[in-house]
């Protein structure tokens, strides 16, 4: 049977009983954690089982771990980084050491269940890049994004974490969060496909992706990608992304309508699934009921991308800690 087509965030630090039974039944793909889930390490590791046996599988569990502002597992029990734009600035070797930083992130998520993490983030920075996302970019020209995307990937997958390429077509023109509004781009498609979308091609081949609340303008002014089949379209046939794709938080004041709208949107424009995370029941009821399960090419998707989880490849943590830390320039106890 296939999963149903949603990512869902849960409330709190534990599984509720409304919960367990809401998700035996929506049986969502996986689940997505948050700040608001995070206490301990002990603690994650209860919670990501209990998430998993209330689906009765070995669903993928998500987070938003770049390192530096977006980062939810903090201090004291986790390490804290830079933001990726900062470390790329000042290491020595600055792919080198974004791919010891992703290492020793999946390391950390990994001991606590956690098998799949939001980056790398392959949007094109610029001088007028919104706050919310230029210092969580990886550089301001095209090659250097896919560099350091590629050795982002190399170390979450090598630690037995998925990758998940955002945000899908192409995020760095944005000049206002799309947390609280919509914006709006107005460059040509050759601009856009020179700078915006190269790194996505280049990148097409991951295993999934998160969609850009956005719009092109010159491709389809009437919509956000997320909820743009002429936007889907190019993500699939010229970029050339295959693997499952997944909307960014359907909550997100970027979108128009209320959540059945937005959910059932997603879907008909080409997104496999939609990602819900603030954990409230009532829209989980409303997102679960409008998103419906995965299609058969959904499901093969989401197939082939959990079928790439792995083992971690074994590793001397303190010597990758020792090198992570002299590439910043830091003494031997951080």
């Amino acid at each position: 049977m296939p999963q149903g087509a949603v990512i869902f965030g849960p409330e709190g630090h534990a599984v509720t009983d409304w919960e367990k039974s809401f998700f035996r039944d929506a049986d969502p793909l996986g689940f997505i954690l948050f700040a608001r889930n995070v206490d301990t390490p002990d603690q994650l590791r209860r919670l990501t089982g209990n998430l998993r046996a209330a689906v009765g599988r070995d669903a993928p569990v998500l987070i938003d771990q770049e390192g530096g502002r977006v980062q939810r597992m903090r201090a004291p029990h986790w390490r804290e980084y830079l933001p990726p734009l900062g470390q790329m600035a000042v290491a020595r070797d600055p792919l080198r050491a974004m791919y010891l930083r992703y290492r020793l992130i999946a390391d950390e998520l990994r001991a606590v269940g956690i098998d799949a993490n939001c980056a790398p983030t392959a949007d094109v920075a610029d001088a007028q890049t919104h706050p919310f996302l230029r210092n969580r970019c990886y550089g301001e020209t095209v090659n250097v994004v896919i560099d350091a995307a590629r050795v982002v990937v190399a170390g979450l997958i090598s630690g037995g974490v998925l990758p998940v390429l955002k945000h899908i077509p192409g995020h760095g023109r944005a000049r206002v969060d799309s947390h609280k509004d919509l914006p709006r781009v107005s460059a040509k498609r050759a601009d856009l496909e020179a700078q915006d979308f190269a790194p996505f091609k280049a990148l097409n081949d991951l295993p999934m992706g998160m969609t850009a609340h956005i719009v092109f303008e010159d491709i389809d002014p009437g919509a956000p990608a997320t909820t743009s089949a002429k936007m889907m379209q190019v993500i699939r046939d010229d970029i050339g992304f295959g693997g499952l794709i997944m909307t960014d938080d359907l909550s997100m004041e970027a979108l128009q309508g209320d959540l059945t709208t937005r959910a059932a949107a997603s879907i008909a424009a080409g997104c496999d699934v939609v990602l819900h995370c603030n954990g409230f029941a009532k829209e989980m009821e409303q997102v679960a009921a409008a998103s419906g399960a995965m299609s058969d090419a959904a499901q093969a998707r989401a197939d082939a991308a959990l079928a790439m989880r792995k083992m971690p490849t074994p590793i001397d943590i303190h010597a990758l800690e020792a090198e992570f830390r002299g590439l910043l320039g830091e003494g031997p106890h951080g």
